[in-house]
């Protein structure tokens, strides 16, 4: 008894640790007067959203932020269906060291490669330009997408391929007819995971993004913090809702798939 009171005590514990921020994020976005305090508005106005939504602060940068990181998740997702294919169906003496290359490069901070990312950027004038961003984001983020896309990959029975093959599709077809159809749930993950990583990624486009038609919203959210001279907590809280929008709805978009599983039923009977 009391090992479940310390238990619920603990979870309660965390869970007000996450609820309390959730709650000022609410609670201020509706104050005209927001400061730090977590407190509910005393005359709840959406005058914060108002003064926020505009083509500069908001509507702008979260175009360039869709463009960038959708194009840069679509680009991943690809790339990791297609490197992570051979490693789950194919063995080889060099399959293990390779996936542990891939495990290691995925701790390596991103701020360790930026300034010769940068100077290789400058040289190849892929610099301040958004196909050249997406694509380091992409690159950025393929190492621990080709991890999670073969381990979702093996679980995806081989007799189903192989009975692909005997009608007479090619490797190329078996995949994407066969294997990718029935990673919902997989490719679901690597999407969700690749597009949050990248959404709330502030450093990279901070580097590479100079023009600001170009900035996305995880780096104009910087500007509340200077700007204005002070911290509008009230807008900065504005702003901070509608920038995890987009990520709330992707996630209820496919949550469905995230859920159902791999649906073989009876496919490799008989």
């Amino acid at each position: 008894m009391q090992q479940q009171l310390a238990a619920s005590t603990g979870l309660l514990i965390v869970a007000t640790a996450f609820a309390v921020p959730l709650l000022w994020l609410v609670f201020a976005s509706l104050d005209a007067e927001a400061t730090l305090r977590v407190r509910p508005p005393g005359s709840p106005t959406l005058d914060n959203f108002s003064a926020v939504l505009t083509d500069e602060i908001t509507f702008t940068p979260m175009l360039n932020s869709l463009l960038l990181c959708g194009g840069a998740t679509l680009l991943t997702v690809a790339c990791a269906a297609l490197a992570a294919y051979p490693l789950s169906r194919f063995r080889s003496r060099f399959s293990r060291p390779f996936l542990l290359t891939i495990l290691f490069s995925t701790c390596l901070p991103i701020t360790a490669v930026m300034v010769p990312v940068y100077g290789l950027f400058v040289r190849v004038n892929l610099i301040d330009t958004m196909s050249g961003t997406a694509l380091f984001l992409a690159t950025s983020q393929l190492p621990f997408a080709v991890w999670l896309m073969k381990n979702f990959m093996d679980g995806v029975p081989r007799a189903l391929e192989e009975a692909a093959w005997t009608d007479g599709a090619s490797w190329f077809q078996a995949l994407f007819r066969v294997i990718l159809p029935l990673m919902g749930p997989g490719i679901g993950v690597v999407t969700v995971y690749s597009f949050i990583m990248m959404w709330g990624n502030f450093f990279v486009p901070f580097m590479l993004l100079i023009s600001p038609e170009q900035i996305p919203a995880s780096v104009s959210i910087f500007t509340f913090f200077g700007n204005y001279g002070a911290i509008v907590f009230g807008q900065l809280a504005a702003f901070s809702i509608l920038y995890s929008t987009p990520v709330i709805l992707l996630y209820l978009l496919i949550a469905r798939k995230l859920g159902s599983g791999f649906a073989l039923g009876g496919a490799i009977k008989g």
